[in-house]
């Protein structure tokens, strides 16, 4: 790691405090935003192609959803993978359940479970998702490197800009400053110029300060 000077260590530290209040409640709105557009869209156009068994089961994980029991959540994912693991339905109750771990301040079952959508998720889109909550769990944990890992991996240019924003704040906490900025600035060029979270994006740019 770089050496970093007092400054520049401040801004670590901040940012170290921003990310563990709001890290999470960043990626979850990016996860829950991808789950109600593929869940509304697979509903609609796959429900009726999809084995019955399947589609109640995936019902019963929905069910507990509502419970924010991150056991019972787990334990129906599972049973749910197990049966009808090829199945649309499998990988989306997995990150459901994932989620329901983090926010139970289990992470090591969530990264099990975010590991499952990305190994068996037929759609990118759920796949990608994954990926980028595995990254920001492993960012959290100051495992930087296995964060790096899952950020390098192939991904399409709609989530660019994700994979770059988040890849941003791990160089940060790296002390790799130039690096991020590069990051970031990628992840602004790659983003949708009416997307509200580009400011959050610049306002990380902004507190680098400009490049020496």
């Amino acid at each position: 790691m770089a050496e970093l000077d007092l400054h520049e260590q401040e801004q670590v530290d901040a940012f170290r405090a921003w990310w563990k209040e709001n890290g999470n409640w960043v990626i979850g709105i990016v996860l829950l935003g991808a789950l109600a557009f593929a869940g509304s869209q697979y509903w609609r156009n796959h429900q009726a192609g999809q084995a019955a068994d399947a589609s109640k089961l995936y019902g019963e994980v929905l069910q507990q959803v509502e419970t924010r029991d991150a056991k019972r959540i787990g334990d129906a994912a599972d049973a749910l993978a197990n049966r009808y693991g090829s199945s649309a339905y499998a990988p989306r109750a997995q990150l459901l359940a994932a989620q329901a771990s983090l926010q139970a301040g289990d992470a090591a079952r969530a990264k099990v479970q975010l590991l499952w959508v990305i190994e068996h998720a037929d759609e990118t889109a759920i796949q990608h998702t994954a990926r980028l909550k595995l990254a920001s769990v492993l960012l959290d944990q100051g495992q930087y490197d296995a964060a790096l890992q899952q950020l390098a991996a192939k991904h399409s240019d709609t989530f660019a800009s994700l994979y770059a924003d988040l890849k941003g704040d791990v160089l940060l906490v790296m002390g790799k400053k130039d690096e991020a900025r590069a990051a970031w600035q990628l992840a602004l060029d790659k983003m949708d110029a009416k997307i509200t979270y580009r400011s959050l994006i610049q306002l990380k740019l902004d507190g680098l300060g400009s490049a020496q």
